[in-house]
């Protein structure tokens, strides 16, 4: 806006004629500013890239929100961005991608080549970590990013922070989602097959078909208290996009494999006093050791969180199950209209 910027310089003293222009420039239309010097980078010319925009920004309601879309100096008029609320990781910033109508163009058309989608979600899955990790972002313009068939690369980008937080840690407590729990990874062996066991990330969902195949028919029923036959993408979105503040969920997965064996899954009220818990192992590694360890693993992360009570429904036909509560310390009720089914519940704070 002020005659700041100058391209394609060739020589040494095209470098000079370009300083006097900005030094002329900027007295016109700002006379108050001082120049404290001058930046000279390498010119970047992608000729089949596409011009994109990373931003941030704070919502008074939902705090923190990343932004993408098509750049450039065309973007109000464009008008193509779509807007996800941070944490992201592969999944979710490949959703967001997906959702503006340049996101069909990145992977090729004509003469153009397919663009690095990979490089995209790594550049937003960054922004988003840095959104976790400094409290003090108050805006971020990333424009134009440019992405093609070699990579990204960010021409221009404005950051704007409340300075009186720039020592506060993350991570930031402005987020609407919170974000995905560390310091929960464990190793687990039993049977003969080493497991390693964490949180469930949005990206598990690819590991589900398998896993549910792997399942026997009755083990479904024992687990969701009636016969399933099959699970819609949408049911598997909501078993593996979690908000972490209300919901929670530890996979365990074949350490020589990656294969999902089990999982323990946690559901909690809004005031944290009580939540429900469920387990599922895989049919054919069950009798190890396994499901008590994702009992015991959920268990851990409810009293840490401040969890009052845990619950759980359960058919009084699954022995098994019954079993390892008590053995844990939960009580076991009968439900009085419900003769088939019992609730096992344990109290930890």
């Amino acid at each position: 806006d002020i005659d700041g910027v100058v391209l394609n310089i060739a020589d040494a003293a095209a470098v000079g004629a370009a300083a006097r222009a900005i030094e002329a420039g900027v007295r016109k239309h700002a006379p108050q500013a001082d120049i404290e010097g001058y930046a000279v980078q390498p010119m970047v010319t992608r000729k089949q890239a596409q011009e994109l925009i990373l931003g941030m920004s704070r919502d008074p309601i939902f705090g923190p929100a990343i932004l993408f879309g098509a750049g450039g100096v065309a973007v109000e008029v464009m008008d193509d961005t779509a807007i996800a609320l941070p944490p992201l990781d592969d999944v979710l910033a490949s959703d967001l991608i997906g959702q503006t109508r340049i996101g069909r163009l990145l992977a090729g058309f004509r003469d153009r080549k397919p663009t690095n989608r990979q490089a995209i979600i790594a550049a937003l899955n960054g922004l988003s970590q840095m959104i976790v990790d400094f409290p003090c972002l108050v805006a971020v313009d990333i424009n134009p990013l440019l992405a093609d068939a070699e990579g990204v690369i960010a021409l221009d980008a404005r950051i704007e922070i409340e300075p009186g937080r720039v020592e506060e840690a993350g991570p930031n407590p402005a987020l609407a989602i919170r974000p995905y729990p560390s310091g929960w990874d464990k190793a687990f062996a039993g049977g003969g097959t080493h497991y390693h066991i964490r949180p469930i990330k949005p990206a598990d969902i690819a590991l589900y078909p398998e896993f549910l195949a792997r399942i026997s028919p009755d083990d479904l029923r024992l687990r969701f208290l009636s016969p399933r036959k099959s699970f819609s993408d949408q049911m598997l979105k909501r078993f593996t996009q979690l908000d972490y503040d209300r919901n929670m969920a530890f996979v365990a997965l074949e350490t020589a494999t990656g294969a999902l064996a089990g999982i323990s899954r946690l559901s909690c009220d809004p005031d944290r006093s009580v939540a429900e818990y469920a387990l599922l192992v895989r049919t054919d590694l069950q009798g190890h050791g396994l499901g008590w360890e994702l009992l015991r693993q959920i268990v851990a992360y409810a009293k840490a969180d401040g969890i009052g009570w845990i619950e759980g429904i359960v058919l009084s036909e699954n022995r098994t199950m019954l079993t390892m509560c008590r053995e844990f310390g939960f009580s076991i009720a009968h439900l009085p209209d419900e003769p088939g089914l019992v609730e096992a519940r344990l109290q930890l704070h």
